[in-house]
């Protein structure tokens, strides 16, 4: 007898364990999931946003540094984001809002393709870029001009990755469906700042790239470019890229043996810019891949 009693009394302690252990359980799964303003994911995605705002805001000191580090920073923002949409309360909140997730992947298949054409026409660049190297030194006019005609098809090519990335996001986030309406607007909202902050970092991108083909003399191409980089304050061009015209390249032969140096020198330099906005910007591209595969599996589960 006493040990049933034993077992009846230990079966109410058992119980009253297991009644006193949800709350415990339920503020820690709180304190993890999305929505929720103090989470430090969305707390730390909305620092690195309104940081990359500010800095992306102001024309001054824009070098091939700045942008590099611009878009670090995009990859930490997609990073976040990427994490932000692998918790099962954002998965949750996605899954009524089926039309705009559509949109939104629409919009970063097309941040994807033009990250990956862009990858494309870097690689082509940088070849033409070192054969134009050779033929500065062997003072080549006509392996130069072959270097002038491709990069007036790159200045093309990224007028139009310019026009592609000005109509994305040109919507406005929908209401909640089934879900509580200050969740679902934060999501909303924070994905559509990922979008905002995308587009500023690429078009600095695709137009500061696009100027370094510009020629410095009065052309129709060179005026286009320069109307289309000055369309709104944040396609300033890039300083390194200012600097340098492919008129720089024009008559080698009549040039004396220091001029060609500079001119190597600066093509030299350039290379080493282009490089690292290539492995930078391939970065971004991986992680544009990531955000969108998430947005898939939230709007396939």
């Amino acid at each position: 007898m006493v040990g049933v009693f034993k077992r009846s009394f230990s079966v109410p302690s058992k119980h009253h364990s297991l009644q006193s252990s949800p709350p415990i359980t339920s503020h820690h799964i709180r304190s993890v999931s999305l929505p929720c303003r103090s989470h430090p994911l969305i707390s730390q995605l909305k620092d690195e946003i309104t940081d990359l705002k500010t800095r992306a805001s102001k024309p001054d000191n824009r070098t091939s540094a700045w942008l590099c580090d611009a878009l670090s920073s995009l990859k930490v923002i997609h990073n976040l984001l990427d994490d932000i949409l692998q918790l099962p309360q954002s998965r949750e909140s996605l899954t009524h809002k089926h039309d705009w997730v559509e949109k939104l992947l629409e919009d970063f298949l097309r941040f994807v393709d033009v990250y990956g054409i862009f990858q494309t026409s870097v690689l082509a660049l940088k070849e033409t870029h070192y054969a134009a190297q050779v033929a500065i030194r062997k003072k080549d006019d006509s392996k130069s001009a072959l270097h002038v005609e491709a990069t007036k098809k790159m200045a093309r090519e990224m007028g139009k990755l310019t026009s592609t990335i000005r109509c994305i996001g040109k919507y406005t986030v929908p209401g909640s469906v089934g879900v509580s309406i200050g969740d679902a607007d934060q999501l909303g909202g924070i994905i559509s700042d990922v979008i905002e902050v995308t587009v500023l970092v690429s078009l600095a991108l695709f137009n500061g790239v696009s100027l370094l083909f510009v020629s410095r003399k009065s052309s129709w191409m060179g005026l286009r470019l320069l109307k289309l980089a000055k369309r709104v304050k944040v396609d300033e061009g890039i300083q390194e890229f200012q600097q340098f015209g492919v008129e720089s390249l024009w008559g080698l032969k009549k040039k004396g043996d220091e001029e060609v140096w500079v001119t190597l020198k600066r093509m030299k330099d350039l290379a080493g810019c282009i490089d690292s906005i290539e492995l930078v910007s391939e970065k971004v591209f991986r992680s544009l891949i990531r955000s969108r595969v998430s947005l898939l599996n939230a709007l396939t589960q």
